[in-house]
């Protein structure tokens, strides 16, 4: 639809500073963009001809944008269509201009504010507001309730209704983050001054209160259980509780540590509601959570406050999928699921049907093709020929967009397929957004699953060749030694003609191929087979024939088991101090983390056999951590340092000793998991061990890993080899996209993306500024309106900023900064530590075949499992946004600023796990 088009079906109003509305005037826009240009490049005629031809283009994106949002707001405010006069001036690389244009904003909202005190409203209650604004800037640093009211004032209008009045005051307190990003957090006070209100209009009888501090929680969480229980939405089983222990438990000022993108982000996604009503706060939804996963405890109350202290001191956080469904009446808690799909039609709709099922309750899927026969394969049952896989997944891709969990979040799967397969050419293709559209999955990701034998003939330049499993069907279940001796006797097969379907191509071309599609679609990932199955401790009941969504899983799947992971992650940063890493306290957390992990199988809600009876043969549960990053800020460590490798070697080494240690416990409390008998475990291998079967397959030097350690292991060792481990896997670090942005730290193992930047997820656009950083410049006396100014200029990052010193541009070096060996380094030696593996992304400035090819076989050789997403600057730059009232959006209050920026650094497909 053109600009035109939209502008006659939609009548475009504007909201002015002093409540009155008028008529949208594009002209404005060309008059204020005119005075801009001419007041930064002057007026001469050549100047003025060239300024008439940019003003006129950005009139027309400004025009565009605006009447496209219009759509959705029955009114724009004046200040929204400034912003995106700003936005559009730093899109077109116009920063001097957008620079005059920043500051001129700046000093007639100063002047306003110095000489006008507008009316409020007569009906409405100042002292309230006041009130409210002084609790939410109560204790927070450099901060003030003045600028809040001040804009709250000009922005309130005769006859406005509480919930225009909250928005109004979250919309004032979200424009100064940018300036000083601790009015995050009284934003997210404003946030849950809104929701209290909400909360309790939706529980009968409840009083209008001024502030949090009038809330009588306990009272109010008996309501509020009520309720959740009398509208289906809570286990009825919560309530035989004994809620006085439970009430007395709970700490209400929790509810005042989030910052706004945690509380949003709750707000938005998670919170019990009835048709939109918010009614379950913060510390409810903990404990909540907390409950729900004690369900079957003995000693139910002890167990619930155990885990709701570590919920809500934000210590540990369990996966999104237990924080949806804990409690409920169904607790679908599990985050992924893997499957096999066989070669018959039967099996193939079967998997549909399966993955519909799982994601329904907003799990995640890996699906293993390859079993598949490709392309050209003779079908004995008709006597034609097969039309391969790819068919077959895009169907897979449309039931992964159809069944959307809920209306929560995006349906999201991931297809693998094995290096050798027939059809893995036009797997590589199936991103691409050209071609035989019956032949893409624009919504499903994609991996290749690749063997040591492939990586060895790409690096001996040797030939490679592709076959159908149909012909091939035991190469599926084959891994290491046992591969590469059968792979070779099928291609003297193919040689003599006792093959019909296969194809030779040079391995170092399939190779390049391989990661010129990665670097143009983002995928198939690169994920190694080999690893993942030689230091399995499952390996005698099965083989690892794919990861899951987020490629940190490997566990067994076959036709009669689809493999199950039940995740939550450590938040490091709650674990470290200046002085290092707080082990005492990191083993306490883990401790009771593994309980409520193992706990989340026995309560689970399953939606299809195959898994019920997977979970409970197996066990598994994936402890991660996120935080990573943040713990190098406080320890002062650069993420490019040795000191940082070290760190990630120490640190994972300590998560690894208490999970283990707390599995071994579990079991002698309540019995081995069935199919330990066999597995490495029984025979004393831990995953440090298993490190030197994956030696033994590589031989000679295809293997660089360090092989250190610190701890008592030979302990246990004996431990676990005489009383058992109740979970055939403990750890698995996942991406946790949406738990960190609860917690307020950096996602799991990534470095930091940028210090400054608009960052996109399902609940809106969120300005975030590194709070380590800020910290560290206003101790340096550096923090300043120039400096976000320069922020913003320089995409986030310090290098070109002369006057930040050399060792904070190190230390908040982003993520294109930095070489991404460094990362593959710390997830080596991660690894050496994990029985499953870790979501690994890596970014890469200015990408070439050479560097791509030696990064990915430098992962190889490292003894890495899996990597996922690859980051190139070209595809992620952050947009030159003025970052002004774009800290959120949806339910809670309107972005001023909707437009997302290039890449989306939440990626919601990764939520799916997290």
């Amino acid at each position: 639809m053109s600009v035109d088009t939209v502008a006659a079906t939609v009548a475009v109003r504007v909201i002015r500073r002093d409540g009155s509305v008028s008529p949208f005037d594009a002209t404005k826009i060309s008059v204020a963009l005119t005075k801009a240009f001419l007041a930064v490049e002057g007026d001469g005629a050549a100047v003025s001809s060239r300024i008439h031809h940019v003003v006129a283009e950005l009139t027309a994106q400004v025009r565009s944008s605006l009447l496209r949002h219009a759509n959705h707001e029955s009114a724009l405010h004046i200040e929204q269509i400034q912003d995106l006069v700003e936005l559009a001036l730093m899109r077109g690389g116009h920063h001097k201009v957008a620079r005059a244009y920043v500051l001129y904003r700046e000093e007639h909202a100063k002047a306003r504010g110095e000489a006008v005190e507008p009316d409020t409203s007569a009906n409405l209650d100042w002292t309230r507001v006041e009130h409210v604004v002084a609790e939410a800037v109560a204790g927070i640093a450099d901060v003030t309730a003045e600028p809040v009211l001040a804009e709250t004032k000009r922005n309130v209008y005769d006859g406005i209704g509480p919930q225009e009045l909250a928005a109004a005051l979250i919309m004032a307190a979200r424009t100064l983050v940018e300036q000083e990003p601790n009015y995050s957090f009284v934003t997210a006070r404003l946030l849950l001054d809104k929701l209290r209100g909400e909360a309790l209009s939706h529980l009968a009888g409840a009083p209008r209160l001024a502030g949090h501090d009038e809330l009588n929680y306990p009272g109010y969480f008996r309501d509020y259980l009520a309720r959740a229980i009398d509208l289906e939405l809570a286990d009825p089983r919560l309530a035989t509780f004994n809620l006085k222990k439970i009430t007395a438990a709970i700490r209400p000022e929790r509810d005042l540590d989030f910052s706004f993108l945690g509380l949003q982000t709750l707000y938005d996604r998670y919170f019990l509601h009835d048709d939109g009503v918010r009614f379950e706060l913060p510390q409810a939804f903990f404990m909540r959570v907390a409950m729900g996963l004690a369900l079957r405890e003995s000693e139910r109350e002890v167990r619930a406050i155990e885990f709701y202290e570590l919920l809500s001191s934000f210590r540990f956080m369990a996966s999104t999928p237990t924080l949806f469904n804990a409690g409920t009446t169904r607790p679908q808690l599990s985050s992924c699921f893997l499957t096999t799909v066989d070669d018959e039609l039967e099996s193939i709709f079967q998997a549909y049907k399966n993955n519909a099922l799982l994601a329904k309750y907003s799990g995640g899927l890996g699906n293993d093709w390859t079993p598949v026969r490709g392309l050209g394969a003779h079908i004995k049952g008709t006597n034609g020929k097969s039309q391969g896989v790819v068919p077959f997944l895009k169907v897979a891709n449309d039931t992964a967009v159809a069944v959307n969990q809920g209306g929560r979040r995006k349906g999201a799967a991931c297809a693998y397929l094995e290096t050798w397969h027939v059809d893995v050419e036009e797997f590589l293709d199936l991103r691409k957004n050209t071609g035989d559209e019956r032949r893409r999955t624009h919504d499903m990701n994609t991996a290749n699953w690749v063997p040591d034998e492939f990586l060895r003939r790409v690096e001996a330049d040797a030939e490679w060749t592709l076959f159908s499993p149909d012909e091939t069907p035991d190469l599926h279940d084959l891994y290491g030694n046992a591969f590469a001796a059968r792979y070779r006797e099928y291609e003297a097969a193919a040689d003599r003609g006792e093959v019909t379907v296969f194809r030779r191509v040079r391995a170092v071309e399939l190779w390049r191929r391989m990661l010129t599609m990665l670097f143009e679609t983002g995928h198939p990932w690169i994920t190694f087979k080999d690893p993942a199955n030689l230091r399995s401790p499952q390996q005698h009941a099965g083989v690892v024939h794919s990861s899951n969504l987020c490629t940190e899983i490997a566990l067994n799947t076959s036709l009669d088991e689809v493999a199950v992971c039940n995740l939550g992650s450590v938040n490091l940063l709650e674990h470290v101090t200046p002085s290092g890493l707080d082990t005492e306290r990191l083993a306490r957390t883990v401790r009771t983390a593994v309980r409520m992990l193992d706990n989340v199988i026995d309560i689970n809600f399953y939606t299809i056999a195959e898994a019920r009876r997977s979970n409970l043969r197996h066990r598994p549960v994936g402890l991660g951590l996120m935080g990573f990053q943040d713990a190098l800020f406080v320890l002062g460590l650069p993420v490019a340092s040795q000191a940082a490798v070290d760190f990630a070697d120490r640190s994972m080494e300590h998560l690894s000793y208490y999970a283990i240690s707390a599995s071994v416990e579990l079991a002698e409390q309540r019995g081995r998991y069935e199919s330990f008998e066999g597995s490495l475990w029984s025979k004393g291998i831990l995953p440090i061990d298993s490190l030197r079967l994956l030696a033994e397959a590589r031989e000679g030097d295809a293997l660089d890993v360090d092989y250190s350690s610190t701890l008592d292991w030979d302990g246990l060792r004996e431990r676990v080899r005489t009383s058992g481990m109740r979970n055939s896997n403990v750890m698995a670090i996942a991406p946790t996209a949406t738990i960190s942005n609860i917690c307020g730290v950096g996602q799991s193992i990534e470095p930091q993306f940028q210090n400054l930047f608009v960052k996109s997820n399902m609940s809106g656009d969120f300005t975030v500024a590194n709070p380590h950083l800020v910290r560290a410049l206003k101790e340096r006396g550096l923090w300043d309106e120039v400096m976000v100014s320069d922020l913003k200029y320089f995409d986030g990052s310090l290098a070109e900023i002369d006057r930040v010193p050399g060792e904070l541009k190190r230390l908040y070096a982003t993520a294109f900064e930095i070489d991404s060996r460094w990362l593959v380094d710390a997830a080596s030696r991660r690894q050496k530590w994990i029985d499953q593996a870790q979501s690994l992304n890596l970014y890469v400035d200015a990408p070439s075949g050479r560097k791509l090819d030696e990064l990915y076989r430098y992962g190889w050789h490292r003894g890495l499992k899996t990597t996922y997403y690859l980051r190139a600057r070209a595809a992620t730059g952050v947009e030159k946004s003025t970052l002004r009232g774009t800290d959120g959006k949806l339910n809670a209050v309107p972005a001023a600023v909707p437009e997302p920026v290039a890449c989306r650094i939440d990626d919601p497909e990764c939520e799916a796990c997290q």
